[in-house]
């Protein structure tokens, strides 16, 4: 199965820094033949702080993204908490992805399902790659023929996520396409003041481990500047450090 790369910043700030996330993986889709979809989140439900930025909200941030479609080709992923906003988000963009914390929320699964559009669930930080049998069952009994699961890491203590690949092989007994989440997994949740950290400089190192584990996938958020970031700029990579992590996977 190819491997499909999923990149874009963590959330939607403004047009000119998604154009040049954009710009740079149309560069590398021609130069490795790669399947990549561009990711941003139109609103962050889930921020540490109620003062933390969550984005421009679902029509702006729909509008925004289907500028970035017209304007470069690339297929769309982005994220719903909501069961309503399924149906608007379906109509733009090409993949609809489940947050961590809300992949039991039986309601959302649903609604995602019944768009059509392919189904990417984030494992919660509280699960096993065997408990994901339950959300993909639920996303297939409503309808949707193509469900993709993701790991993101498990929580250890306080204000610390640790990876056991062991949950890529076992996710892939419920589908074919399972994704690391590279840059979630290197977070440190709430561990700065406020606000969530991390530590970018493991994340060459969780991709090529993932990569030895059987991913079929690989996400990654990116940005031109993660130091000024609007949202998890401590995990992010640099987007000229992007091209290196992809040649090592392919390699």
């Amino acid at each position: 199965m190819k491997p499909i790369f999923i990149a874009g910043p963590c959330v939607i700030e403004d047009m000119e820094c998604m154009k040049l996330v954009a710009q740079e993986l149309v560069r590398l889709r021609a130069a490795y033949d790669l399947d990549v979809y561009f990711k941003a989140s139109f609103d962050k439900a889930n921020r540490t702080s109620l003062s933390s930025y969550r984005g421009p909200g679902l029509e702006r941030g729909m509008q925004m993204l289907a500028d970035i479609r017209d304007a470069y080709g690339l297929p769309l992923l982005t994220d719903i908490h909501e069961s309503r906003q399924a149906a608007a988000v379906g109509e733009v963009v090409d993949v609809l992805q489940i947050p961590a914390f809300l992949c039991r929320q039986t309601d959302l699964l649903v609604a995602a399902a019944r768009t059509g559009k392919p189904v990417n669930i984030k494992k919660a930080q509280f699960l096993s790659g065997m408990d994901m049998q339950y959300p993909v069952e639920k996303c297939r009994e409503s309808g949707a023929t193509d469900v993709w699961l993701t790991e993101r890491g498990n929580m250890y203590g306080y204000n610390n996520l640790v990876v056991d690949f062991r949950n890529i092989p076992d996710m892939k007994r419920w589908t074919p396409r399972v994704i690391m989440d590279c840059t979630h997994s290197v977070q440190r949740p709430g561990g700065a003041g406020g606000k969530t950290g991390g530590n970018r400089e493991f994340v060459p190192a969780m991709a090529l481990a993932a990569k030895a584990f059987g991913a079929t996938g690989y996400f990654f958020e990116v940005h031109p500047d993660p130091e000024k970031a609007l949202s998890d700029g401590p995990n992010m990579l640099y987007l000229r450090d992007l091209e290196q992590v992809v040649k090592s996977l392919l390699e």
